[in-house]
């Protein structure tokens, strides 16, 4: 449990997220940081003010499930964000991809 009694939600990530991160964690350690804080926050509670999450409905059809989209960054050039879905599971989140805001 959450310090505002909401579930903690197990985060799944896709193959391609889990190589963006491992990437990233390599060469570029600032946003990986910021990366894995806001999976941290997603983890926590999916409607926390820092991520700004909200539908994303032109990936809908790409992923077959009702995306959303947190940021990981804002005010910053190529943002990066995270597109995710609630399950496959009632309490899990899985993340589709991550990366700078098209």
């Amino acid at each position: 449990m959450c310090n505002n009694g909401s579930v903690e939600r197990r985060v799944n990530l896709t193959e391609s997220v889990e190589a963006i991160i491992e990437s990233l964690r390599k060469r570029d350690q600032r946003k990986y940081r910021k990366v894995v804080k806001a999976l941290y926050h997603l983890s926590q509670d999916p409607g926390h003010r820092g991520l700004q999450s909200h539908r994303y409905e032109s990936l809908d059809d790409v992923f077959g499930e009702k995306i959303l989209e947190s940021y990981v960054e804002n005010a910053t050039p190529s943002a990066w964000r995270l597109w995710w879905f609630y399950g496959p599971e009632d309490d899990a989140i899985t993340v589709v991809d991550l990366g700078p805001h098209p």
